[in-house]
């Protein structure tokens, strides 16, 4: 479940932010505060506010074509999304229709499937797998 919940909250984070950066920003914005508000009410208007700071950097990211502070924002807003999920399992249905309003029309061909990767390694060879961004520096 731990992993079904990493996943769900990454992709949430991904439509929000990339939606923060276009013209119905604050409909993103209204339906992660009215997430928030029915699990930790005390906290809506903190993650509001937050979510419009957040706008600041999506558009300064999208300007200026600055791809990691762009998935910055998408790696912040995950991990907050997978600790609420964490903590209120009962707003995943709630997520997912989020989801479901904030994926603009005709997206829904290009929504994440379920992937399996299998890899053998022999002798002194690596295998590397992701399922999205890695990074690789040699030490």
């Amino acid at each position: 479940m731990e992993l079904e919940l990493a996943a769900l909250a990454g992709q949430a984070a991904s439509t929000v932010v990339d939606g923060l950066a276009t013209a119905g920003w604050e409909r993103a914005r209204q339906a992660l505060a009215d997430l928030w508000s029915r699990a930790q009410p005390d906290r809506a208007d903190r993650v509001a506010a937050d979510l419009t700071d957040a706008r600041a950097d999506a558009l300064t990211a999208r300007r200026t074509g600055d791809e990691a502070l762009e998935q910055g924002l998408v790696t912040e807003w995950a991990a907050r999304l997978e600790r609420l999920l964490a903590a209120h399992p009962e707003l995943v249905p709630e997520l997912r229709r989020v989801l479901d309003e904030l994926r603009p029309a005709g997206a829904e061909d290009a929504a994440p499937r379920t992937v399996t990767m299998k890899a053998k390694a022999s002798g002194r060879s690596r295998v590397t797998m992701a399922g999205r961004d890695v990074n690789i520096t040699k030490g």
